[in-house]
């Protein structure tokens, strides 16, 4: 965790110095009051809001039970509380955990998740979502994704304030302007693929078998190449096991993604299949 609390710290100093490139101390202080307005949001409501988003429908032990079967396994194995399960109407496989804690988590699979893979393979998927759950996830990179948000619109607000300056002053105002958003991203894209691995690892041990988060990878890795979700944004990938946009992201470097390659996922996996043998 070490890590991860050390680019968040990275992210709130950079928040601070944009803020202070608008308005000096007065600046940072905004700065500081927005991001804290800004978590607060995000820690109660962006549960409800990306399950609404996706449209997904609550299961039950009826409509369900053999998904409501496994999350209670899993549930009961992890010493975790058993949170709410849904499944999003949609035909391309993926599944997220979301909510501000283990005592008000949630975890949604798509349909086209359920009918694409074997009940081993939809253990190791949901069991990385309660990973995440456990090591709180979804809160963290909420909170990134937030910082992240809010630096590009005050760097925005920087450069047009910087316009006005003398030339010296503007040139550097909107190079910083420029990079901090870059660097910004950098950081909270640092973060997620950090968390994934993490999630990964949770999942097989917790089921004591990464051969089935692996062969659920290998599935959403060709599936994702030719297909995407029709609700999908951007604000919302990191939260998902497979980007939705994987298909799609052609040059961009690792630098910017949301997640590690598969290839190397898989191979972290099969370094702790090896050692569990």
């Amino acid at each position: 965790m070490s890590r991860t609390v050390f680019l968040m710290i990275a992210l709130m100093l950079l928040f601070m110095y944009v803020g202070n490139l608008i308005d000096g101390q007065n600046g940072m202080q905004t700065a500081f009051l927005a991001a804290c307005g800004m978590n607060f949001f995000s820690y109660f409501f962006s549960d409800k809001l990306v399950l609404k988003q996706y449209n997904a429908q609550e299961a039950t032990p009826q409509s369900a039970p053999e998904l409501y079967k496994i999350v209670q396994r899993l549930s009961a194995k992890s010493g975790l509380p058993m949170p709410k399960v849904y499944i999003i109407p949609e035909q391309v496989p993926n599944a997220f955990a979301t909510g501000r804690s283990p005592n008000h988590a949630a975890v949604a699979a798509t349909q086209g998740l359920l009918n694409l893979m074997t009940p081993e393979e939809i253990e190791g998927v949901l069991a990385h979502e309660m990973s995440h759950v456990k090591h709180r996830d979804i809160l963290i990179g909420t909170i990134a994704a937030t910082f992240a948000g809010a630096i590009a619109m005050l760097a925005n607000t920087a450069r047009i304030g910087t316009s006005q300056s003398n030339s010296q002053n503007r040139n550097s105002g909107i190079l910083a302007a420029i990079l901090m958003p870059i660097a910004a991203t950098i950081i909270r894209m640092t973060i997620s693929r950090t968390r994934e691995y993490k999630a990964d690892e949770g999942a097989a041990y917790l089921t004591g078998h990464p051969e089935w988060l692996m062969s659920a990878l290998s599935k959403l890795e060709d599936y994702s190449r030719n297909y995407q979700m029709q609700r999908a944004t951007s604000q919302t990938a990191h939260m998902f096991i497979m980007n939705p946009f994987n298909g799609l992201s052609g040059s961009l470097t690792q630098l910017f993604a949301t997640h590690p390659s598969t290839k190397d996922r898989l191979k972290a996996l099969d370094g702790i299949r090896k050692k569990m043998q």
